[in-house]
């Protein structure tokens, strides 16, 4: 299977930073993801501290990840018909809301479980709304050539501020206490929700080679997404790249994060929140690493079969982390699989928005999302509640060696039927 660029240009370094806008954007992102960790820090300690539930915790993570398997699909279809910077307007809102109700339980001390419950829901919604609709808004900036480099240093970007989030959370609870430390989150949103007001980008300003149907079908019913999905389905590239994506998410995902604090403890050290802290970061710095390497020489372009051959690589960092009993290693080998996560991510990314049909471009990101992020929902059932059976060393590499025999079928599948007459 072989994919054709939109156009012969070179490949520039950091290429989309050479766009003004996406400059302004990334700062923006990284801002609003730090504002996410941030939250999730603050709120994630004081709900264990009132009410030491793990149901409570379980819930957190749920409510994060099913809102993008239910409504992702949903989310592109609105950026589809909508602007897409009010859509992330919306989002951000919804984040401050968040964070105003975290702040406003903490003042008062009147946080209730079911208060948290709300709060997390509508946290969950913000990221959805966000996601699809921000795809969208980078691709109308720096157009399809320079997309797959926008896409890597987006990621780059959030997981920059993920990576502050901890810190700079942290850092605010112990200056002004959790609530004011809350409410300071709120302004982080700020800068990107005022700059998206006036941002020369998105439907009003595209060319009209450009610009999908005025009249797009609309998704109102459960009949209409069927039929959306179907079409995009016939799509071969679309369809093997959000089916690679869903299947990673579903079975191995991100779940071995929640587990970290049983991997720390495994190694045998005294220091285990020490520990912990390494390897809970490896993976995310090495995923930063990455997009500043491959954007630096604009390595690994978008191709079918070298996503399929990075998923591979990934899964075998993840099954040597499973098995390792060396520490270092371990932290390597993290590194390492955050590293081709961010490359592989990416390069699916970008192949499933670029072939997807104009007039179906949001509702293309948007079922791709409900794979790629939606499907995490279930990795804790593959890793975590089979951890509890079989302990979480075996479950994580049964899982692991479950996704690689599933890709390589995947790509035998894909690519017998990328050879048809009719695939095209």
């Amino acid at each position: 299977m072989n994919t054709k660029p939109e156009d012969a240009e070179t490949p520039k370094s950091f290429a989309a930073l050479r766009h003004p806008g996406a400059r302004v954007y990334l700062i923006g992102s990284c801002l609003a993801m730090m504002g996410d960790s941030i939250e999730h820090v603050i709120s994630y300690w004081i709900m264990w501290e009132k009410f030491q539930s793990p149901e409570l915790g379980g819930f957190a993570i749920i409510s994060h990840w099913l809102p993008f398997l239910l409504f992702s699909f949903w989310a592109g279809a609105l950026a589809d018909r909508f602007d897409p910077r009010r859509i992330i307007q919306i989002g951000m809102a919804l984040f401050m809301v968040a964070s105003l109700g975290w702040g406003y339980f903490f003042v008062t001390d009147s946080l209730e479980k079911w208060h948290a419950v709300i709060l997390l829901i509508i946290h969950g919604i913000a990221g959805v709304l966000w996601n699809p609709a921000a795809q969208l808004f980078v691709h109308d900036m720096v157009g399809g050539q320079q997309l797959q480099s926008a896409i890597r240093m987006m990621s780059s970007a959030r997981m920059l501020g993920f990576l502050m989030g901890p810190a700079i959370g942290g850092g605010l609870m112990l200056a002004f206490g959790p609530a004011m430390g809350i409410f300071i989150n709120v302004l982080i949103y700020v800068p990107l929700a005022l700059w998206l007001w006036k941002a020369p980008y998105g439907p009003k300003f595209r060319k009209e080679e450009d610009a999908p149907p005025k009249r797009q079908r609309p998704v109102n019913s459960f009949a209409d997404v069927v039929a959306a999905v179907k079409e995009i389905s016939t799509v071969p590239v679309v369809f093997s790249m959000t089916m690679l994506a869903g299947v990673a998410a579903m079975i191995v995902g991100n779940a071995h994060q929640a587990q970290m604090p049983e991997f720390a403890y495994d190694f045998g050290f005294s220091d285990t929140s020490i520990r912990y802290s390494f390897l809970l970061a490896a993976a995310a710095t090495g995923a930063f690493t990455a997009g500043v390497v491959l954007e630096s020489k604009s390595l690994l372009p978008a191709k079918v079969n070298t996503a399929f051959v990075l998923a591979l690589i990934w899964c075998l960092a993840i099954g040597g982390f499973a098995v390792t009993t060396n520490f270092y290693l371990a932290v390597g080998l993290l590194f390492f699989a955050g590293f081709v996560d961010l490359a592989f991510n990416a390069m699916t990314r970008t192949l499933a928005q670029l072939h997807a049909p104009l007039e179906l471009r949001g509702r293309a990101i948007g079922l791709y999302n409900v794979g790629s992020l939606g499907m995490r929902t279930f990795s804790g059932l593959t890793v975590g509640v089979g951890g509890g059976y079989i302990g979480i060393h075996w479950s994580l590499g049964i899982s692991v060696v479950v996704l690689f025999v599933a890709i390589l079928a995947l790509f035998a599948y894909c690519t017998r039927n990328s050879e048809k007459p009719d695939a095209a």
